[in-house]
């Protein structure tokens, strides 16, 4: 049933800030402090773009600050001066001992370690997060027997049985019966091999999964891969703090698959482009999630902070990705590609970013029911 008790604006609008604005600070604090130990000094750290709310400058120089548009964050080194890293002509004339504390002046190495580290610090951070809840409530583990088979599912059709033990799903490894879920959920209508152990014998089952719309709570429908099996009983394990460490990395791991997997899905139309969300979408869950508990909340950010270390990283210009592109390139050709070429690519780069923004909020929209509203509206 559909719990009508939907999130409020305020909250939602509180949500969206405190995941975005924290998820934002620790992937541009990654750059920052990366450059503080090159010695980089850095002009402004920001959250947000456009007219600055509050801020104050510190020590060194820096000035801190929180900025009208909640959507993103910078960090702008001295000698940083364009969206493709190139310096500013006055920096030629600055003092030596000035120069050396800019971005421009370091080695290629450090260079990309400095761009590297804010998506790398999104990934630590939410490590820390699954380690912290793993530490705390233990890891959930569900053994991949199958206990029972439902009637009319995929399983059924394909011949499972209980007492089969699933070892994999298209090659992925399935450890627990956690991971048999993970993997089903983005398959949906797909021709899977499942290899199961039944008897001692091991078996390469082909089975094409159910298709399934799953709706939340809220109301929100996704389509998700479903085979039909149920698992014993869960099992609650408490770990040392390094095996805590690895099971959160793993889990992790596993939520990188699953993006890659949903991203080639969409690129070769076999997931819907309209599944693709944006600032919307995520405010509308922020808002939602935070009404189930402080929990859930910390968990979904996890998983933001995730996605924006992984997004970062794609070889697009105007990403950390795209940086670390140029890099490779100038490590390859031992002399950097030309400014010229450089400045236009970061203007292609923009413009696919500004462009997808502008999609991925028209089907934010959709999915909240606007333009069928309006469609009443105009008929």
């Amino acid at each position: 049933m559909i719990d009508p008790a939907q999130p409020g604006v305020l909250l939602t609008l509180f949500s969206f800030a405190v995941v975005i604005g924290l998820v934002v600070f620790v992937h541009e604090f990654g750059h920052y402090l990366a450059g503080r130990i090159f010695g980089v000094k850095a002009d402004v750290f920001s959250i947000g773009f456009g007219r600055e709310l509050l801020g104050w400058t510190d020590r060194r120089g820096t000035r801190w600050k929180v900025s009208v548009l909640p959507l993103g964050g910078y960090v702008k080194f001295a000698g940083d001066m364009s969206p493709a890293s190139q310096a500013d002509p006055a920096w030629l004339s600055l003092p030596a001992e000035e120069r050396k504390r800019t971005f421009q002046a370091k080695a290629l190495w450090q260079k990309a370690i400095i761009v590297f580290a804010g998506p790398a610090i999104n990934f630590i951070f939410a490590i820390v997060i699954f380690a912290g809840f793993f530490q705390a409530y233990g890891i959930p583990e569900t053994p991949t027997r199958i206990e029972q088979v439902i009637e009319g599912t995929a399983a059924a059709r394909a011949g499972l049985k209980p007492g089969d033990t699933i070892l994999s799903i298209d090659g992925q490894n399935t450890r627990v019966f956690e991971d048999i879920a993970r993997v089903v959920a983005i398959h949906p209508g797909e021709r899977v091999i499942v290899r199961l152990r039944r008897d001692g014998r091991l078996y390469d089952q082909p089975i094409r999964l159910d298709s399934f719309e799953e709706v939340d709570r809220f109301g929100n429908r996704n389509r998700i891969g479903r085979l039909g099996i149920s698992p014993g009983a869960q099992i609650i394990t408490d770990k040392p703090l390094p095996q805590t460490i690895v099971a959160a990395t793993v889990r992790t791991g596993q939520l990188v698959s699953v993006m890659i997997t949903a991203i080639e899905q969409v690129v070769t139309g076999r997931r819907p482009v309209e599944e693709l969300g944006g600032p919307i979408k995520i405010a509308q869950f922020a808002g939602q999630t935070a009404t189930l508990g402080w929990q859930p909340l910390v968990q979904f950010m996890a998983f933001i902070s995730i996605n924006l270390g992984f997004i970062n990283l794609l070889p697009v210009p105007m990403l950390d990705g795209g940086h670390l592109l140029f890099y490779a390139i100038e490590a390859v050709r031992r002399r950097p590609i030309k400014p010229k070429a450089q400045q236009w690519a970061f203007m292609s780069g923009l413009a696919v970013l500004v462009s997808l923004m502008v999609f991925v909020t028209i089907n934010d929209l959709g999915s909240l029911g606007l333009w069928e509203k309006l469609a009443k509206l105009a008929g």
